[in-house]
């Protein structure tokens, strides 16, 4: 290498993955790796972390259950990485945060925004969805194909480009702003200038084009079919990788332009290629009407524009180049090669290829459903998947297996001359004419469900709402020693509702009892049991309640909805025994009582039933069993309970913050990343929308409890933002002890 300057050496060969690598992705430095470290994503689901002066990988993330095709770093360590398994995953060193689930087909596209908290991805489902705090807040739709790219272009704008052939940019706020024609066939990837809009894309019509000012400036034809990659280089040089297993670097720079002879030899290649006209790159092609060479003395009129002329019977194709004021070859169009879907295309299905899509018509009335099949896949193994896959009887499976054998039949494994597999779908060069097989429609939003909560009317049935005092400190607030002294956090008890006026509650029960269907009215009988359990968790002193007492007090709080409150508010109450507690917290009756308090949750239902039935979850941490209960149903618990963010009553937000202040409690002794993830996630989703100090306050302790003496929780919630998500809070002046508590968090951050 005489040329050091504009050559590239190799320097390691790094292994760790069992089968191809699909992805790869530069973390950027930081103190522990001053280097910044490389992460791969692999067909065995493995995402490898190499440091960049060793060959074996630092450490390997498992997780996903297919393959790894798209990696995107954030700031503080964090990675994003999508997959065939229809997920996306948040990691942060060696650690799986968070999981994105929404999408309905393979995951092909991933990035992290600027903007922390927020991230990115396209999939085979054709949509795009931007997350934040590991929701999704948004759903792009426009592509009519695949989405395969992203590129960011601002804080508020990015790019995607799809099997549709076509580029979009996309407001973060929804709106498709324009779409970039240009390409003849699927677009692979797609790269961004430094510092401006301009663009690269390349694909499966042998080109590299280059984008200014919304237009095509430039088209680079390459010999290879399928133009897997391309990222742009920090001082503006473009790099290919294609089908040809050759990675090339264009420039604009003339010192770090290849030698004439390099040149030359990549025209030869060129002029070399075979151009299939099936694959429609160059329009349609009717040979007995072109023209002779003749053509090519008149100039083009664009660069890259492509003329095909006969010569004694063979079809050649030319490209115009602008800079140098001639037609340069680009291949030799050749006739049929017979690659038909029929003999050896393959079929998309869900954003793979496969050798056969089948439909299967269970029977007549019902829906038909898609098989996919591979020739090396195991008949019965793909039948049974089949049939679990989409709940169906197992008892067809001779069936579906003799179905998939008999119109399989006589195929084999042929050993196809395609050496390079796509990276992304696993299989050989696509075949036009083998479109999308897969008509799914987005599902419901994980995290909302379809509809969105309206707030309806607020409730006044519990008007005796007190608060809870959070912390044993309060009173301590003015003196100068509560200036430094972080009083606040971490919280080590589990804060309660324990305000209670037992004569109000019983005659509020009394007076519904009346309205009662006869089968679920309380006996006299029933309703002295329910005033000695009030009598007894309100008086420390009394004897414990009995188990038949709370049967009483069950067959109560499962009283129609409009009527159970005051049941509810017993429940509140009595969970804080530790009697009471281990009954309704215990293995055996728990699903019951999980199920129960989960739907008063519901955002459509009654607000004084949410509030209560958070209330009573917040009580359950005060003893062993209750804590366990909870935290084994938390994810349960908390994807339902912040759905109640979206209403306006602050009680029911004080309680969902307290909900999460308790979860932050447990969580700090235990040290559950995985859990600590998801409470950030709460946190950061409720500060958006609620207005109330109070629970402002509270999460601001969660928030503090959750990332004291663990430095991976600080990382994470930095990466989703929370530092300028609070600021505000730094300087509210009444009451004190919420900047106070804001600036002892922020001095964490």
């Amino acid at each position: 290498m005489e040329n050091l300057n504009r050559g590239f050496t190799e320097m390691h060969c790094m292994s760790g993955h069992s089968n191809f690598v699909s992805c790869v992705c530069i973390i950027p430095p930081s103190d522990l790796y001053p280097r910044g470290l490389i992460a791969t994503g692999g067909n065995d689901h493995n995402i490898c972390i190499f440091t960049v002066d060793n060959p074996a990988p630092l450490y390997v993330l498992k997780g996903h259950k297919n393959t790894v095709c798209s990696l995107s770093s954030g700031k503080f360590g964090t990675l994003l990485s999508g997959s065939w398994d229809t997920t996306a995953k948040v990691w942060l060193n060696d650690r799986c945060m968070m999981t994105l689930q929404g999408h309905t087909a393979a995951i092909w596209a991933v990035k992290i925004l600027p903007e922390q908290g927020l991230m990115l991805t396209g999939s085979a489902d054709k949509t795009i969805k931007l997350w934040k705090a590991g929701r999704c807040e948004r759903t792009f739709t426009g592509h009519e194909d695949c989405v395969r790219g992203l590129a960011i272009l601002s804080e508020m704008e990015f790019l995607s480009c799809a099997n549709d052939a076509s580029v979009r940019r996309w407001q973060i706020s929804g709106e498709c702003l324009q779409v970039y024609y240009g390409h003849t066939n699927y677009i692979y990837s797609i790269s961004v200038f430094p510092q401006c809009k301009d663009f690269v894309t390349t694909g499966e019509d042998r080109s590299l084009r280059i984008w200014k000012q919304g237009e095509c400036a430039q088209t680079i034809r390459l010999p290879a079919q399928s133009v897997w990659c391309c990222c742009v280089l920090d001082n503006g040089d473009i790099v290919v990788g294609a089908s040809d297993g050759i990675i090339r670097v264009f420039t604009e720079s003339l010192e770090r332009t290849a030698s004439a002879e390099e040149i030359q030899a990549f025209e030869n290649e060129l002029s070399q290629a075979s151009i299939d006209p099936k694959t429609g790159d160059l329009g349609d092609i009717n040979a007995d009407d072109l023209p002779g060479r003749e053509h090519l003395k008149d100039p083009g009129t664009r660069d890259g524009q492509t003329r095909l002329i006969k010569d004694n019977g063979k079809v050649e194709a030319y490209q115009w180049s602008v800079s140098e004021g001639r037609w340069i070859k680009i291949g030799d169009v050749v006739g049929s090669s017979g690659a038909t879907q029929q003999t050896s295309g393959k079929v998309l299905f869900e954003g793979k290829e496969y050798d056969y899509v089948f439909t299967i018509d269970v029977n007549e009335s019902g829906p038909s459903y898609k098989l996919p099949y591979n020739i090396t896949d195991d008949p019965w193994l793909t039948a049974y998947n089949f049939l679990q896959k989409n709940d169906l009887n197992p008892m067809f499976l001779d069936q579906v297996a003799k179905f998939i054998m008999d119109n399989t039949k006589g195929q084999t494994l042929v050993n196809t001359t395609a050496q390079f597999s796509d990276p992304f779908t696993g299989a050989g060069r696509y075949v036009p004419g083998s479109s999308s097989g897969s008509n799914t429609v987005p599902a419901a939003d994980p995290f909302t469900g379809a509809g969105r909560y309206v707030p309806g009317s607020t409730s006044n049935a519990v008007a005796s709402v007190g608060k809870a005092d959070l912390s044993t400190g309060m009173g301590a607030y003015q003196s100068a020693a509560a200036k430094t002294e972080n009083i606040y956090f971490p919280k080590k008890e589990a804060v309660t509702f324990d305000q209670a006026n037992p004569t109000q509650i019983l005659g509020k029960l009394k007076e519904l009892n009346g309205s009662a269907s006869e089968e679920q009215k309380l006996t006299e009988d029933d309703l002295i049991i329910l005033e000695k359990i009030l009598f007894a968790i309100c008086n420390t002193s009394a004897e414990a309640p009995t188990a038949q007492q709370l049967q009483t007090l069950w067959k109560a709080v499962n009283w129609p909805e409009d009527i159970v409150f005051p049941a509810l508010d017993i429940l509140r109450l009595s969970i804080r025994h530790p009697t009471v507690n281990e009954n309704f917290c215990s293995e055996k009756d728990r699903v019951q009582f999980i199920i129960l308090l989960l739907k008063f949750l519901n955002p459509k239902g009654k607000q004084a039933n949410q509030l209560l039935a958070l209330r009573a979850l917040c009580n359950c941490f005060v003893s062993q069993a209750g804590q366990k209960f909870m935290m084994q149903q938390r994810d349960e618990i908390m994807t339902q309970a912040i759905e109640l963010k979206s209403g306006s009553n602050k009680n029911v937000h004080i309680a969902l913050a307290t909900l999460t202040l308790n979860y932050a409690v447990c969580l700090h002794k235990v040290n559950n990343i995985e859990g600590k993830a998801q409470c950030l996630s709460v946190i950061s989703t409720v500060m958006e929308v609620v207005q109330d100090l109070e629970a402002i306050f509270r999460l601001l302790v969660a928030l503090g409890t959750l990332i004291s003496d663990d430095t991976n929780a600080v990382q994470l919630a930095k990466s989703l933002g929370v530092d300028s998500q609070i600021k505000k809070y730094a300087s509210v002046s009444e009451p004190t002890k919420v900047s106070e508590c804001c600036r002892f968090v922020l001095n964490l951050l």
